[in-house]
C-alpha cells in the first residue's frame, strides 16, 4: 500500500519521466527504453532473490513488454538492414530467455539478457555521441 508521501513520490516521478519523454529526441527515447529494461530485469533479479514471485513477475513482464513494444517495434527493417534483421532476432531470442527465466525461476538468463542489453545500450550511447561530434552546427543568417 502507498503512502501519501509515497504516492506524491510517484507522482512526481510519472511526471518527470512523461516531460523526459516528451522532450527527448527518437535516439534520446531508444536510450530510454535500454534504461528501463535494463532496471527491470535488475529488480527482477532482485525481487527473484528475495522470493517475491509476484513482484518478480511483474519485472519481467515490464522488461519484455519494453524489448518487444518498444526496442524490436521500433526497428525499421526497410531502412535498417541486415543490422535491424539481426537486432529483430536478438530482441526475439531476450524475450525467449525472460520467459525461461520467469518459468524456471532462474536468475542465469535475466543475467545473459542484461548484459546484452548492457552492450547494446553502450553501442546507442556512442552512436549519439559519434553523431553530436560530427554534426554541422546550425547557423541562422540575419539579414541586414
Amino acid at each position: 500500500m502507498y503512502t501519501p508521501s509515497r504516492a506524491a513520490a510517484n507522482a512526481y516521478a510519472s511526471v518527470g519521466l512523461e516531460t523526459g519523454v516528451m522532450a527527448a529526441n527518437p535516439h534520446q527515447l531508444i536510450i530510454m527504453l535500454y534504461e528501463g529494461a535494463e532496471l527491470s530485469i535488475r529488480m527482477a533479479i532482485r525481487h527473484m532473490n528475495e522470493g517475491d514471485l509476484i513482484r518478480k513477475s511483474a519485472a519481467i513482464t515490464k522488461a519484455s513488454t519494453i524489448i518487444l513494444e518498444g526496442l524490436r517495434a521500433a526497428l525499421d527493417t526497410r531502412q535498417g538492414g541486415k543490422l535491424a534483421m539481426q537486432l529483430d532476432a536478438l530482441y526475439d531470442y531476450m524475450s525467449k530467455r525472460l520467459m525461461l527465466a520467469h518459468l524456471k525461476n532462474q536468475t542465469e538468463p535475466l543475467e545473459e539478457v542484461l548484459g546484452l542489453l548492457s552492450e547494446l545500450h553502450a553501442s546507442w550511447k556512442q552512436i549519439g555521441v559519434t553523431e553530436q561530434s560530427t554534426a554541422v552546427p546550425f547557423r541562422q543568417s540575419v539579414a541586414a
